[in-house]
């Protein structure tokens, strides 16, 4: 796994051993960032479920400002410190070991993001409530990029009220990922 562009374009990245945690394949993270590349620059990420940071530090390294990095393990929180240090990013990093919902809850009316990464191992099936969350959080910047990966097609698990607060910016599948790229619907701000 390497950081494929920008300020610490080709460094390779470690990653946790076993299969506690699934990296997002390179091929997904290339399309992922070809869908925002013209947004980065100076944003504030918050890279939930992060594995070994891959995704935030990619942000960065293409110009994010800052980024916020959350998992729930400590191992896992130990090599994002590491491949931060090694792509000298990390001053521009907060790592936190905690579950997704402490980390919202401790952002509540202090911090907005712009880009945020929400890939949770697909079997806690909970990006519904990371979202629900993170919009009474008040988390999420206006413009927001809201990252999805998921192992189904929809990402708010039925709930039609939360489906009227997002718009569909993008969604595409690759094998048995689904990246779905939301923005706040207007109706909202």
């Amino acid at each position: 796994m390497k950081i494929i562009t920008g300020s610490a374009k080709g460094m390779n990245l470690e990653t946790l051993d076993g299969n506690e945690t699934r990296p997002t394949s390179q091929r997904v993270k290339e399309a992922i960032f070809s869908m925002i590349q013209f947004d980065i620059e100076g944003k504030r990420v918050l890279d939930l479920f992060a594995g070994s940071g891959q995704m935030g530090l990619e942000a960065l390294s293409r110009g994010a400002s800052k980024a916020t990095f959350c998992d729930l393990s400590a191992q896992a929180t130990s090599i994002i410190i590491k491949n931060a240090k090694k792509t000298r990013l990390f001053s521009s990093c907060r790592v936190s070991t905690c579950d997704y919902s402490q980390m919202i809850k401790g952002l509540a009316g202090k911090e907005q993001y712009d880009i945020i990464f929400i890939d949770p191992p697909y079997k806690l099936n909970c990006i519904d409530d990371v979202l629900k969350k993170l919009l009474q959080a008040n988390a999420i910047s206006e413009d927001a990029y809201v990252i999805c990966e998921n192992g189904g097609e929809d990402i708010f698990n039925g709930n039609k009220d939360l489906s009227e607060k997002f718009i569909i910016y993008k969604q595409n599948r690759y094998s048995i990922s689904y990246v779905t790229v939301l923005k706040l619907s207007k109706e909202i701000l």
